[in-house]
């Protein structure tokens, strides 16, 4: 074999060597690898929806766009995943985990979940959280985007509960779904996922 050749060949085997490099990169540019959660290989845009923050002015997409947001459904009497998620991401967020990143709680129980109820409840854990309600017409179109549910169940004596998604859900500064965090969850793991989130430059 000739020099000539050796000199084609090893020009083909670089080149094949940097397609194969940016292929590489492409295709990794489409995932990011979490301990507790998914990346979605492409955004999901929402669908428009208008609800209320706590001092009645209006809170939809907009409100989402220009900051990361780690937002959470639930209600104020919920026993357990609720108050046990917001004390978690009231950890992530004193270790400011993903920078400028704002968590908003929406209330699927407007009907005991007052502004005045919702301001005390999440106070107990964040003066910064957002509180967001609205009636159930408001609340399925941001429902069916993200794909939750929540249901009301009755309860023996007329009393009621709302079972409902439990998923933590991460929207880019867009406001777009990038990425769902499933529980059982651990502070620890989700601030070692949004730190890589943030050091990826992905929202």
């Amino acid at each position: 074999m000739n020099r000539r050749t050796l000199m084609l060949f090893a020009l083909i085997g670089g080149a094949a060597l940097l397609a194969g490099a940016l292929l590489a990169r492409k295709l990794g540019d489409s995932t990011l690898p979490l301990q507790s959660g998914t990346w979605l290989p492409q955004p999901r845009v929402l669908s428009d929806f208008h609800l209320n923050d706590l001092s009645g002015s209006d809170f939809g997409l907009e409100r989402l766009r220009g900051h990361p947001t780690l937002l959470f459904f639930g209600f104020t009497n919920c026993p357990d995943v609720c108050p046990t998620t917001l004390a978690m991401l009231m950890q992530v967020q004193r270790n400011a985990a993903l920078p400028g990143a704002q968590v908003v709680f929406v209330t699927i129980d407007p009907e005991r979940d007052s502004a005045a109820n919702l301001r005390v409840y999440l106070g107990a854990f964040s003066p910064d959280f957002i509180g967001v309600r609205g009636d159930e017409a408001a609340l399925a179109p941001l429902l069916k985007s993200l794909s939750a549910i929540a249901v009301r169940q009755t309860l023996p004596g007329g009393t009621y509960t709302m079972d409902h998604s439990a998923t933590l859900y991460l929207l880019d500064t867009h406001g777009r779904l990038c990425a769902v965090f499933s529980p059982p969850f651990a502070a620890a793991q989700l601030t070692a996922d949004l730190r890589r989130v943030a050091a990826a430059e992905r929202l």
